[in-house]
């Protein structure tokens, strides 16, 4: 079914939920540890890049990501997707949406100049606006957190999301898709570190 559970995924084998792939693997436990092993691999050998950061750049990431297991990684999405209750972004408006949120985020000076206060709200909102929209099929949480480390780490401090558990992720997550990123927030209090000059001291 599709995610939206009205008929068949064209992303997915005929009569299976789990994702076509360049690895040929029929079930979705197996490719969930095979996506999670290689993009943990490919994250490594990814280098952090200044601005502009865009929708380009995401879907260069999410290409530099999962190009070892899926033919359309870096590709906006062509079906409408949901999770539970929550329906991301038409893929009409995709990128319309996108562009408009990464303007925003240019004309704010990709945060570079913000307190670690004001930083921490600035990218609460961004991320959960951003995860709404949602842009690829799949791979969109691990995409995200990336762009997002390039963005802290060019705003000057250091990030790790190691102390954040799946369930809490979520939790933020529906609460930003409907505009309370107080949760979201929390987590990224937590998520950002010292000012990198500080470590170089």
């Amino acid at each position: 079914m599709d995610k939206y559970g009205t008929g068949q995924d064209p992303y997915c084998y005929e009569g299976s939920s789990t994702l076509k792939n360049l690895l040929n693997i029929r079930d979705d436990l197996t490719l969930e540890s095979a996506e999670r092993d290689l993009t943990t691999i490919t994250a490594q050998d990814i280098q952090f890049a200044p601005p502009p950061y865009d929708l380009n750049y995401l879907k260069g990431l999410h290409h530099q990501l999962f190009s070892d297991l899926y033919s359309w990684a870096g590709e906006i999405r062509t079906i409408d997707v949901a999770k539970g209750e929550t329906r991301f972004c038409h893929v009409l408006r995709i990128e319309p949406e996108a562009h408009k949120l990464f303007e925003q985020f240019a004309h704010e000076g990709y945060y570079v100049d913000l307190a670690r206060d004001q930083l921490i709200v600035a990218v609460a909102e961004f991320y959960g606006d951003l995860n709404v929209i949602h842009p690829f099929r799949e791979g969109n949480g691990r995409t995200q957190r990336l762009l997002f480390e390039h963005i802290v780490i060019n705003s000057g401090y250091e990030i790790s999301w190691e102390s954040i558990q799946r369930e809490e992720w979520l939790h933020a997550s529906i609460a930003a898709y409907h505009c309370d990123y107080d949760a979201m927030a929390i987590l990224f209090d937590r998520c950002i570190g010292q000012p990198l000059s500080e470590l170089s001291l």
